[in-house]
């Protein structure tokens, strides 16, 4: 599994539309992009600390492909909806060597 996630910076003022433009976005863009699992965004619990976008992918290749796609820039072009509550944020991406799935009580 291949992980990239995106830490968003957002004023506590700009959360609530925020996290609306951004759930549109992701339900317009996200759903039948090749390798992509999953794909989730994490509301911070303190004022302090970023938003967290997390995208599970099969590959490292599916997310170059994904990057490289029209759906990418379709989803990540300057939506003044998105990006005005945006005031800075931080990529990153991990290789998985390790993915313990725990169900139950």
């Amino acid at each position: 599994m291949f992980v990239a996630t995106n830490r968003l910076f957002v004023p506590a003022d700009r959360a609530e539309e925020f996290e609306a433009r951004f759930r549109d976005s992701m339900r317009t863009h996200l759903p039948g992009v090749p390798g992509l699992r999953r794909s989730t965004l994490l509301r911070p619990t303190r004022p302090d600390q970023p938003y967290v976008s997390v995208n599970e992918f099969d590959t490292e290749d599916d997310f170059r492909a994904w990057v490289a796609s029209d759906s990418f820039k379709e989803a990540h072009r300057r939506d003044p909806g998105i990006a005005r509550h945006v005031t800075g944020n931080a990529v990153e991406t991990f290789h998985s060597p390790e993915d313990l799935q725990l169900t139950g009580s």
